[in-house]
């Protein structure tokens, strides 16, 4: 597991790899944690995840390494990484919910990040993605739930249920949603 970084580390490589990738002409999304941040939740302390297809996450290693940025390929097989000194950044292109697509380009927002304009994905992808991680061996809501509390009004909470209803582990959440509080999606 990496280690947590500080979140102003954290932004200036988002900021850096956001401009290469532009510099690069490449399709990216904003994802994870960051997205999150960027759309008024919690500030995040782990890494920086840019959402994109297989190819162009191909093309991004190299154009990254062109960059300044160190590429690893790792063995799982749904990301690449690229490190920015001590701060790495996952070039994902097959999420927890399924490979990067067009349609989760369509439902992202360009909004202006940290003073740097690029497209970020819609919460509820987010939220699916990170439901869908969930599973017997990491079975760690805090992230989902930092989410949930902070963001809980911009989330449209039936369409991410919908979405991850196979899931015992997304349907224990929206029990705890529901008894801590948060939001009832059934109310």
């Amino acid at each position: 597991m990496a280690e947590e970084q500080s979140f102003s580390n954290l932004v200036e490589t988002m900021r850096k790899t956001a401009a290469a990738l532009r510099e690069a002409d490449l399709p990216f999304l904003l994802g994870g944690g960051m997205a999150a941040w960027a759309r008024g939740g919690p500030e995040s302390n782990h890494d920086v995840d840019f959402l994109m297809k297989h190819d162009d996450a191909e093309r991004a290693l190299e154009d990254l390494r062109s960059a300044g940025f160190e590429p690893e390929r790792p063995p799982e097989n749904w990301l690449f990484k690229v490190w920015d000194g001590e701060v790495f950044v996952d070039l994902i292109f097959d999420t927890a919910a399924g490979p990067v697509t067009d349609e989760l380009f369509e439902r992202s927002d360009e909004l202006e990040v940290h003073a740097v304009r690029m497209k970020v994905a819609a919460l509820e992808d987010v939220v699916v993605a990170k439901l869908c991680a969930l599973d017997e061996q990491d079975l760690d809501y805090r992230s989902c739930l930092e989410v949930a509390r902070s963001l809980r009004e911009q989330i449209d909470w039936k369409a991410v249920r919908a979405r991850t209803e196979g899931s015992p582990y997304a349907r224990a959440f929206f029990t705890l949603l529901r008894e801590l509080e948060i939001v009832d999606v059934d109310a």
